[in-house]
């Protein structure tokens, strides 16, 4: 688990996985929290991708090919966080399915992220 300096390290160094379909992600919508957007440096891959049609998730070497696709290999530390951090608590499963046992949950997540003025905010989509 990371707090929220350990979530914006990981989106500085590794691969820190917003996992928030995409339209919070980019801030067009916010339905829970007051602010809307992303921490900068996060990258979006949505936990619906990790599940297949029978609501399981999707065996080993897809979710790794799905992981790969945001730039989650074996060299970079990567993490997950949400909205509330349970989606992403999902998606660290997922990750740890794919061979990352050391993946990072950010508990907190988005809506302790907004708590604090002082934490920067993105919005659209980070390059």
């Amino acid at each position: 688990m990371v707090d929220a300096a350990g979530a914006a390290e990981l989106a500085a160094t590794g691969r820190l996985i917003d996992v928030r379909i995409g339209p919070r992600y980019r801030g067009e919508t916010e339905p829970i929290d007051p602010v809307a957007g992303h921490i900068p440096g996060a990258l979006n891959l949505p936990a619906t991708a990790h599940v297949g049609s029978g609501g399981r998730l999707r065996p080993p070497d897809q979710l790794r090919a799905r992981f790969a696709e945001v730039g989650v290999d074996a060299e970079v530390p990567v993490g997950a966080y949400c909205g509330s951090g349970v989606t992403a608590a999902h998606t660290v499963l997922a990750l740890h399915l794919a061979g990352r046992p050391d993946a990072a949950l950010y508990v907190g997540s988005w809506s302790q992220w907004v708590t604090d003025p002082t934490r920067p905010v993105a919005t659209g989509v980070d390059e």
